[in-house]
């Protein structure tokens, strides 16, 4: 057991800041030698900051890296990999135009007289696929095999140049199952090397399958840390959801909405999203409940046309319409502000003026210009309206905080006059009174008559200001619930799918 060892790693009290935002809040992570130690939570939970900081990718702003007793300070990723710590991604960081050989050994090739020895090469590199339990031609090109053989290839390489801690980041996303089953029969190997292993993922049964701790983080905080043979899924769902998942809101949503605007019939696509039906009605939201991966995104970007389906029909105010681009999406009086606002939604070297009348100036055409009259007026409206921060219009958006980043690009599409608005995690990542301010919105929008679609993992806000919540899961719709069914304890137990599961 973990408690009978002494940690191979600690990270004791790591803080990351990035303008506007604290990525990190004094993380605490123990690793324990022949354990592997799921990372959990949501985008922009701080994962990836976290792993960042311990590989020397990004330089943390407070704590300590303990390593065997001594504290360490990587400086690069290769720095990591010298102090024992290597890293294997979901998209395969090898060459696959060299041999499995080439790349095993990339950059310490064996020689024989100053010169590469291809036989030997070969040679090591049976040796070491043998270990991991693979019997492949070490001669073939990378690009021969499966992905799941590469990812066992980038592994061996990994465990050869480290040995002390294997970290795996979303290894799994693109495996079948047959994969998955090979993937973890590698890792199985290493956890009786005694490898200390980082496992993370949005796939919770495989969390249950292969890991022997999970560590939950939430907003850059440490939530808590579960051994997974005492807890179930519920309560690990309950950890990345939930600051105090209690049926404690006073204010729900109103019953009555109005007429229909969108109706949905069997809209899907293979691969990505199961067929949906769903009904929208004027002055509704509609909230889009589901861990990371349960389809929320795919869902969102279907009905607006950034991703084209491959069946089914939309109806607005009862017309059949095409929505196969986000332009034909805006004509019809559509918004999306999507999950990701620094690389889908804001154009950082852009003015805040330039960004708020971005979508009107498109939906208008770049040749017919908007007159700086009313681009003045439209954004200085927006900024006031919606309490913008900033020393001026013409400033960089990037330069904003993230909350007024976010509010910006509400301005944009609320400056189109939308009679449908999609907010994919519209809180997500900024601080405590924009967060406030932005949930104030909706609800003025929805009493307004607007129709909303609401994306979050923020249970609570879903509850408060919800009409319906639609629960996904596995990428298809599992649960509706409406007027009082609408609780955090209901949303907990259709995502975990256990109808007797109590939020804790």
């Amino acid at each position: 057991m973990a408690s009978d060892l002494s940690p191979v790693l600690e990270c004791r009290g790591i803080s990351k800041f990035f303008p506007g935002a604290i990525a990190l809040d004094a993380v605490d992570l123990a690793l324990y030698p022949g354990e592997v130690h799921a990372l959990l939570g949501e985008n922009g939970a701080g994962k990836s900051t976290l792993i960042k900081c311990l590989t020397g990718a990004y330089r943390r702003d407070g704590g300590s890296i303990i390593l065997e007793n001594e504290e360490i300070s990587p400086q690069s990723t290769q720095d990591s990999q010298k102090f024992g710590i290597g890293t294997v991604y979901q998209e395969v960081n090898l060459l696959p135009n060299m041999t499995v050989a080439e790349n095993l050994f990339l950059g310490r090739q064996p020689t024989r007289r100053g010169l590469i020895s291809q036989k030997r090469m070969l040679e090591m590199s049976r040796e070491l696929l043998a270990e991991f339990g693979l019997s492949i031609d070490p001669s073939e090109p990378l690009s021969t095999y499966s992905v799941a053989i590469q990812q066992v290839v980038a592994i061996a390489r990994a465990v050869e140049l480290s040995g002390k801690v294997l970290i795996l980041d979303e290894p799994t996303a693109s495996l079948d199952r047959d994969e998955v089953e090979l993937l973890f029969s590698v890792i199985e190997k290493l956890k009786a090397r005694g490898l200390a292993i980082v496992f993370i993922t949005h796939f919770l049964d495989q969390v249950f399958e292969i890991s022997d701790r999970a560590t939950v983080l939430r907003n850059g905080r440490l939530i808590g840390t579960r051994t997974l043979a005492n807890t179930t899924q519920t309560e690990i769902i309950t950890l990345m959801l939930g600051r105090q998942l209690e049926d404690r809101i006073q204010d729900r949503a109103p019953a009555e909405t109005g007429d229909t605007l969108l109706e949905i019939r069997n809209l899907g696509r293979r691969g990505m999203i199961e067929p949906f039906d769903l009904t929208i009605r004027k002055g509704e939201v509609v909230g889009l409940a589901g861990l990371l991966g349960s389809g929320r995104t795919e869902t969102a970007n279907l009905i607006f046309g950034a991703v084209q389906a491959d069946q089914g029909e939309v109806l607005l105010e009862g017309q059949k319409i095409a929505l196969r681009s986000p332009r034909e999406a805006v004509s019809q009086r559509f918004a999306m502000c999507p999950e990701d606002r620094k690389s889908d939604g804001i154009v950082g070297d852009l003015s805040v003026r330039e960004n708020i009348v971005l979508a009107l100036q498109a939906r208008q055409g770049w040749f017919r210009p908007l007159p700086k009259s009313k681009v003045n007026e439209l954004a200085e409206a927006y900024v006031k309206a919606l309490d913008i921060r900033l020393a001026s219009l013409d400033m960089p958006i990037r330069l904003l905080s993230g909350g007024n980043q976010q509010k910006a690009l509400l301005a944009r599409w609320l400056a189109t006059n939308p009679s449908f608005l999609i907010l994919d995690e519209p809180t997500r990542g900024i601080d405590v009174g924009a967060h406030a301010e932005i949930i104030a919105l909706i609800e003025r929008l929805r009493e307004d008559g607007m129709a909303l679609l609401v994306a979050s993992s923020e249970l609570e806000e879903l509850v408060a200001y919800s009409n319906r919540v639609i629960v996904l899961r596995d990428r298809q719709q599992v649960s509706e619930l409406k007027g009082d069914e609408i609780t955090t304890t209901n949303i907990v137990r259709a995502i975990a799918d256990d109808p007797l599961a109590e939020a804790v």
